[in-house]
């Protein structure tokens, strides 16, 4: 016998002995599930408090110092924070003044207009006009019918608010992000050494950036504009290097021998030339920056992300509904436009042979109306502001409706949710609670030397063992067991979705219309009505964590399916393979690269969200942050952000091995 399997190919005899592996440590895994507290020492479960390292006790002090103590020349550090927010104000002051509550002199109750706002009938002048120059009359008119529901369903002062920061966060966003990356194109080296706290910024929770921002910047909309930038800023680092290095040779050969200088090089032809990649980075900004409306209104900022996060304290669910539509139609209109500019390319030059009003009709019109409505306005008070008596209100009518499905349908959905929670939810939380993190941390390793090697165990270990000596682990499990239910139910969900699409086009063209608008979604939306539907506590947040991260796994899986060269399908029909042996022997195998990427980033999505979860109950790393920020506690919410990015690293990691070592083994490079 054993002959016979020494003769075994290397494969084979490598593929019983992983299978014999995992089948020792599953049961090993049901040992220690069923006996394991009672036998081992209560270390290996829970770290003792007098073992962990205090890091975040170091954090905090340095925070206390940095913001107490810390000098640099005549000025201390806090100073100098402050002074930056006092710059950072002007801009977002006149922002704010020129779209919301007009430029006004004195301060608080004492303050006097001197000049209106922008009325609203200029803004949506502006924003039509917009839409046609970037596209066609249909843009235009989806874009403008957005900014119009806003005004007449009585969102449009909250909807300024956020606009005015969202019109001076993005310019920040975009330009930090290009001269980073423009250095990352520059020097190779520089690209290595940020591309770590590039993968940190973008896993860290965005609870996360609030704590530090506090203590550095104060309590405002300055502090929460600048955590908007820095939340917002690394995809258009990534995306503004990788822009430029595609920029073909040709063009920099030509650049070179018109007698460029390197200045000249940069801004005259790479980045001309980089432009639509650009701006994709642009509506990632935007997008982003959308997404941090709400949870930078605990920090200080207005506009719609307070109302729907005071609706949310307040339980009135009808008037987060309200806020929460109203972020969802200023995202769809900012979101087509940003795409639109992206595709619309280089204008096509053309001669001008008339007056300026003949040449630039738009532009002509937009101040034509700007200066009208302020004339008009101050003699008919409905020109400058939508009339009150003319808004239409739907929160009482949304919470009305909710409330009737949670009666008619009650014993239905809790049905649901009761047999998710016991047969599903709660055994895989108590498989790994109730495991010793060595066991886990072991087998994490074993997985990631299969994967990817020496390299990749030696991450696993130091990231896991961080979470282990700083207390998180038993959080961080609870992190996992929300994260990897949801994840699996959003990959079960989306996948055959995304190969249904993939094989029906019209059936496609729904799913990508479906799949844009939540990807436009603010996280905070999805929680009203969950909540609304299920209230608080676990299913809750699995159900809104689904919803938020189905759409890359619907996508990826999209994408995998239409890039399998044609060929080979029709090799297999010609060998004869039904449409089922065609799917499960030749477009999924050759699909499985990306969707693995798909399932990696369902996985981000997730965890980015579960933090926001935190507000419906749940007892993982989000809530410590949540937590941190509303104690202040830099050193405690900076650790349970990095225990959250470090999940996020290790499964990014992996996957990415897993999805390269798959295609390796089907010869796809």
């Amino acid at each position: 016998m054993i002959l016979a399997v020494r003769n075994f190919k290397p494969e084979i005899r490598n593929f019983i002995g992983i299978k014999g592996f995992w089948v020792s440590a599953f049961v090993i895994s049901v040992f220690f599930y069923i006996e394991g507290k009672g036998l081992l020492p209560k270390w290996m479960f829970s770290l003792p408090r007098k073992w962990q390292w205090p890091v975040k006790d170091y954090i905090s002090d340095f925070m206390n110092w940095l913001t107490v103590d810390a000098s640099f020349g005549l000025f201390t550090f806090k100073e100098m924070t402050r002074g930056i927010a006092e710059l950072l104000e002007w801009p977002l002051s006149f922002a704010t003044s020129l779209l919301s509550s007009g430029f006004l002199e004195g301060q608080g109750s004492q303050a006097v207009q001197i000049l209106p706002s922008l009325s609203w009938l200029s803004v949506v002048t502006v924003v039509v006009a917009m839409g046609y120059y970037a596209r066609n009359w249909k843009l235009a008119a989806l874009v403008g019918g957005c900014f119009l529901y806003l005004a007449v369903f009585g969102q449009w002062d909250s909807a300024m608010i956020t606009l005015a920061s969202i019109v001076i966060a993005v310019p920040f966003g975009v330009a930090a992000g290009l001269l980073i990356g423009i250095a990352g194109y520059r020097w190779p080296a520089f690209e290595r050494s940020i591309s770590p706290l590039l993968d940190l910024m973008q896993t860290v929770p965005v609870f996360a950036y609030l704590v530090p921002i506090l203590f550095l910047f104060g309590f405002g909309p300055v502090a929460a504009m600048i955590a908007t930038v820095i939340y917002a800023m690394p995809p258009m680092i990534r995306i503004s290097i990788m822009s430029l290095k595609g920029v073909p040779g040709e063009i920099l050969d030509f650049g070179y021998m018109a007698g460029c200088t390197r200045r000249q090089l940069m801004w005259k032809v790479l980045v001309p030339s980089a432009m639509p990649g650009l701006m994709v980075g642009v509506n990632q900004v935007i997008m982003l920056s959308l997404n941090m409306v709400i949870i930078a209104s605990m920090i200080g900022a207005g506009g719609l992300g307070y109302d729907v996060l005071s609706s949310l304290r307040r339980l009135d669910l009808g008037g987060g509904l309200e806020a929460g539509i109203a972020i969802v139609v200023l995202a769809i209109a900012l979101d087509r436009l940003s795409q639109a500019f992206s595709q619309r390319g280089s204008p096509t030059y053309r001669e001008r042979t008339g007056s300026f009003v003949q040449n630039h009709p738009w532009l002509t019109t937009v101040v034509a109306v700007t200066i009208g409505t302020f004339v008009l306005g101050m003699f008919v008070p409905s020109v400058q502001s939508y009339p009150e008596s003319l808004e239409i209100g739907i929160g009482e009518s949304l919470a009305e409706a909710v409330k009737w499905i949670n009666i008619t349908f009650f014993d239905v959905l809790e049905s649901y949710k009761t047999v998710v929670l016991i047969y599903f939810m709660v055994p895989v939380k108590l498989v790994l609670l109730k495991m010793p993190w060595a066991w886990s941390i072991f087998l994490l390793s074993v997985v990631s030397w299969q994967l990817g090697g020496i390299r990749l165990v030696a991450l696993t270990l130091c990231l896991s063992l961080f979470i282990v000596m700083t207390g998180m682990w038993e959080k961080a499990m609870i992190t996992v067991y929300l994260c990897g239910v949801s994840v699996v139910i959003a990959t079960l969900l989306g996948v055959p979705l995304g190969i249904l699409a993939a094989e029906n086009e019209r059936l496609g063209r729904i799913v990508q219309v479906i799949i844009d608008t939540l990807q436009t979604l603010p996280s905070f939306v999805y929680l009203i009505p969950v909540v609304m539907l299920f209230r608080v506590g676990d299913f809750s947040a699995m159900v809104a964590v689904v919803l938020y991260a189905i759409a890359p796994a619907v996508r990826y899986a999209v994408h995998g399916i239409k890039q399998i060269p044609p060929a080979l399908i029709e090799a297999g029909i010609t060998s004869g393979c039904t449409k089922r042996q065609l799917l499960w022997k030749i477009k999924l195998p050759l699909a499985l690269p990306e969707i693995l990427l798909g399932l990696n980033q369902t996985i981000m999505l997730a965890l980015s969200m579960l933090v926001i979860t935190a507000l419906v109950g749940t007892r993982d790393l989000g809530q410590e942050v949540y937590i941190a920020l509303t104690k202040a506690d830099t050193g405690r919410g900076i650790v349970a952000g990095l225990a959250i990015a470090f999940i996020a690293i290790i499964a990014d990691r992996m996957i990415a091995a897993g999805s390269a070592k798959a295609r390796k083994c089907l010869g796809l490079g």
